[in-house]
């Protein structure tokens, strides 16, 4: 027996090496060892490891006709080495190839049980292809699947993901029998459509449906008090935790979402104070996770104080803490709002050169606004430009951004032409208009004024009234 597990053990260590250096033909021979041996279809794990070495090794051209070789080989009506292959499929990122698997495997009449459907619904959500969802919808329902808690689970994710909230409570209300992982899919559906109020109310109707709230169903629920700004529900939600002592007084996820619901309802020394705590273990210092430090400085950035922005980041570095993207994005939009124009260009300068971090789009936007706000419009033209020719895109609101700069240093052609790049990408922006508009009153230039006005009425224009979001309590004597 430990002689059996051993040699297993090591032909599955070889097969890895064999696919992580991508050698194809080294799999092919010991695919014809394995089966001189008798040795292939003596073990399910060698099995399935092999199919998923050759297909995902194979080039593109051939990778889908090693799939159907080796399906059609098997004589064996279990699904659970397709089960198995599903997985790694989805594991690794391969979402066609475990969507092409499971239509092998019903042609091949190999049973569909709940883990394959599963599966394969969470494939169709994640490559995107939702008419193959649908019709996995369709299938389980004729199959009889559909009250199966997980098959149905797994159908609200596929709604919710491809944000079509209405089929995805509709899943949700045919489900017989509840239990919290589908009351999570849809509730992950209701924060990601930003029904922040349907969120909470899901959230207070679970007891009555004898469900428990777990770990994502308790972020979940920071999440919605964030959008909502609701405090005071937030505030219980951190109390319900410490008094169940769920454990998830350590949990990163938890905890980066507690500073960020404090620190978005403007609370941000009780964001600190989550913050603190989380560097402690048994009264002693422990290494924060780089998760928890973005959140913070998020938090920070968010509420004004950007002073606190930089002195945590270099916090952050004495405590060892490599930063991510997300930390140089709140860092360089912190100098932005400074004025440190050589600090914010140093910090991007080292994400690139000590931390081997490729900038993206948020970054260059950052230097761009550094840069107007510097009244460095000419350098922050010409960035636009870089970022255009490599191909980054640029937003409205970078062009935006550059267009108020203009407004404010009076650089009237450099404005015209930023106004005119936002406008390509959306006509339909009343914000670009106003701010051009306020720049020609600025220099008197009625007439230009005129034709801006002109132009929004003929085109049915209008600027949106801006609204806030604050949570009113009653004070009772």
């Amino acid at each position: 027996m430990v002689c059996w597990y051993a040699e297993e053990k090591s032909v599955i260590c070889s097969l890895n090496h064999f696919t992580s250096t991508n050698k194809f033909n080294e799999i092919k021979k010991f695919h014809g060892q394995l089966l001189r041996k008798g040795f292939l279809f003596s073990s399910l794990d060698v099995l399935t490891k092999l199919m998923y070495s050759c297909i995902t090794v194979a080039s593109n051209k051939n990778t889908l006709q090693s799939l159907t070789s080796f399906i059609s080989s098997i004589r064996s009506q279990n699904p659970l080495p397709l089960n198995i292959l599903l997985a790694e499929f989805n594991r690794n990122g391969f979402f066609s190839l475990a969507l092409r698997t499971l239509s092998l495997m019903h042609i091949h009449g190999v049973p569909l049980d709940s883990y394959a459907l599963c599966s394969a619904l969470t494939a169709a959500s994640s490559a995107n292809t939702f008419n193959f969802g649908k019709q996995m919808h369709t299938y389980i329902v004729k199959a009889g699947w559909s009250g199966s808690v997980f098959a149905g689970s797994a159908v609200v994710g596929l709604y919710s993901r491809s944000l079509l909230i209405d089929d995805a409570e509709i899943a949700f209300h045919e489900i017989p029998m509840k239990n919290s992982v589908c009351a999570n899919a849809l509730l992950a559906g209701y924060g990601e459509a930003k029904l922040w109020i349907k969120g909470i109310e899901l959230l207070r109707k679970m007891p009555l449906l004898n469900l428990n709230y777990d770990p994502f169903t308790l972020t979940a629920a920071l999440c919605a008090c964030a959008g909502l700004s609701a405090i005071g529900l937030g505030k219980q939600v951190h109390a319900y935790v410490l008094r169940t002592n769920s454990g998830l007084e350590t949990d990163v996820v938890f905890l980066s979402s507690l500073i960020e619901m404090y620190g978005r309802c403007g609370l941000v020394s009780k964001a600190l104070q989550v913050f603190n705590l989380s560097g402690l273990e048994f009264g002693e210092k422990k290494k924060r996770d780089i998760v928890l430090w973005t959140s913070m400085l998020g938090s920070y950035g968010r509420s004004g104080h950007y002073i606190e922005v930089v002195q945590l980041y270099r916090d952050m570095l004495v405590e060892g803490v490599r930063p991510d993207k997300v930390a140089f994005v709140a860092v360089i939009s912190a100098c932005a709002h400074t004025g440190e124009v050589d600090l914010g260009l140093s910090y991007f300068e080292s994400m690139i050169r000590d931390f081997r971090l490729d900038p993206g789009t948020e970054h260059f936007s950052c230097i761009v606004d550094l840069l107007c706000k510097a009244g460095e419009l000419e350098k922050a033209w010409k960035l636009v430009n870089q970022m255009t020719g490599k191909g980054l895109g640029i937003s409205v609101s970078l062009w935006g951004a550059l267009l108020n700069a203009c407004k404010d240093r009076g650089n009237v052609n450099l404005a015209r032409m930023a106004a005119k790049k936002a406008l390509e990408l959306d006509p339909q922006n009343a914000g670009v208009l106003a701010l051009l508009s306020n720049l020609y009153a600025k220099f008197d230039m009625w007439d230009e004024i005129e034709q801006l006005s002109n132009l929004m009425k003929e085109q049915g224009i209008k600027k949106a009234a801006g609204c806030s979001w604050i949570e009113v309590s009653q004070v009772t004597s």
